[in-house]
This record gives C-alpha cells, structure tokens and sequence, in this order.
C-alpha cells in the first residue's frame, strides 16, 4: 500500500451516502474537503471523533472545509450513527474498501498485540483543484480534530 503525498491528485470516488445518495468527490472541486477515513459507527473512539468533528463544523466550515466520513459501514448503518450522535456532515460508505485502499487508509496495523488488517485511522485535506495538501495516518480518535486545527493554522474551536 502506497501512502499519498502532498501534491498528488486526491483519488476520485463516488460512494453512497447514510441516505444511499451517490456523493463524488469531484462535486468538491473549487472547495476545500477534508476526509477522514475510521474503522468502524458507532464505536467508542470512533464515536469520539466524529463528535468531534460536529463540533468543529461550523469554524472548519467558516473557514471554507467540507468534512466527509468514510468507514465501510453500510449506510443503514451510517444513518444510525448520523441520528444517534446528531452529525451533520455525509457519512460516506466503502463497504468492499476500495477507495480505502486507493488513499492508503487500508491495510496491516497492530490490535490488541496482534497483527491485523483493516482500517488505518487516516485523514487527508484536498485542495480546490483536487490535490492532496495534508496526509495523515494512523491518527489517533482522541484529540485528532484539535490537532488538525493546529496543522491547518486555525484557531482552537
């Protein structure tokens, strides 16, 4: 699995939504989007980063951020956690991974002393023209968003 670097064309998707509606990244283009990729709705860390991205929305959004998140649950699933949690960015399902993969957000990790494949906790910021500008993986739930902030230059939320 190939890491992406910033400058590298963001791969392009289209994946369904927590509504089933198709989103691509390419209906992003002339905005700035970041995506992070997560192992699984509705779980402890997970549940933790997504809130708090809902809670950074608003000033990531101000500062002109599309936020998107993408796991493999399906979008039943995604639904759920959309409603259970109240976020109100599209979560995107990758039910076979492959976008996952494309972006490197697949592939072996460490759980719990064991080796494994599966989700490689990511996020990737993508420019206007569809360019990657930040790479991040094996991101940690807990303080990620905050961290983000800091990298992009934006004030604490």
């Amino acid at each position: 699995m190939t890491n992406l670097e910033p400058g590298t064309a963001a791969p392009d998707f289209t994946l369904l939504d927590q509504d089933e509606h198709p989103v691509s990244l390419g209906d992003f283009r002339g905005r700035r989007v970041i995506l992070y990729f997560y192992p699984a709705a509705q779980t402890p860390g997970c549940t933790t980063q997504a809130c708090d991205f809902r809670d950074s929305l608003a000033s990531l959004q101000g500062a002109g951020y599309t936020v998107l998140g993408i796991s493999r649950d399906t979008p039943e699933k995604l639904r759920a956690f959309r409603d259970s949690d109240g976020l109100t960015f599209p979560l995107l399902s990758d039910p076979d991974h492959a976008v996952h993969e494309a972006y490197g957000a697949w592939g072996e990790k460490q759980n719990y002393g064991k080796t494994v494949t599966g989700v490689l906790r990511s996020t990737f910021v993508v420019d206007e023209d569809g360019k990657i500008v930040e790479a991040l993986y094996n991101v940690k739930a807990t303080g990620h968003v905050a961290r983000l902030r800091k990298t992009l230059g934006l004030a604490a939320a």
